[in-house]
């Protein structure tokens, strides 16, 4: 299990999740069980994609080092509710590199990097994909709040 989690929840992003295959569906039970202790019995999981929607393609970042506003495609994020926690996550596409995708699996989950560490360009890649990530949750959490005040 690829899970990484901030020690203090509340965030834009709390953490990452890193499936081994494009079965997110074979791989959320897993996830879930993993869940189940730093967030109590798992409620509800929402997703800000459709299966239409292309993931964010963090390999050809590697190799631009920016988003190229035409072909961005959103990060895709998941909002996990538990009964005493809620986390939301990036979702690591799972064609990411393994080196890239420890990085980002760090940021995600607040872990600092030493100052040694930080002479690497795909820090600045995993960096660029958490503030990207970021903007998005905050937005896409904000328009579901948006959605539920207009039900009531």
């Amino acid at each position: 299990m690829r899970l990484s989690l901030a020690a203090h929840l509340g965030g834009d992003i709390d953490g990452a999740w890193w499936p081994h295959t494009s079965s997110v569906a074979q791989e959320l039970p897993e996830l879930v069980g993993s869940l189940h202790e730093p967030l109590g019995e798992i409620l509800d999981i929402r997703i800000n994609w459709s299966m239409t929607e292309g993931a964010l393609d963090l390999e050809s970042m590697v190799q631009t080092a920016r988003l190229v506003a035409g072909r961005r495609r959103r990060p895709r994020i998941m909002v996990v509710d538990g009964r005493s926690g809620c986390a939301k996550l990036l979702v690591v596409p799972h064609i990411t590199s393994q080196t890239l995708g420890a990085l980002v699996m760090r940021c995600a989950a607040a872990m600092p990097f030493s100052d040694a560490e930080r002479d690497n360009r795909l820090i600045e890649i995993a960096e660029l994909v958490m503030r990207t990530a970021q903007v998005e949750s905050a937005n896409w959490v904000a328009g579901m709040r948006s959605v539920s005040s207009a039900k009531r």
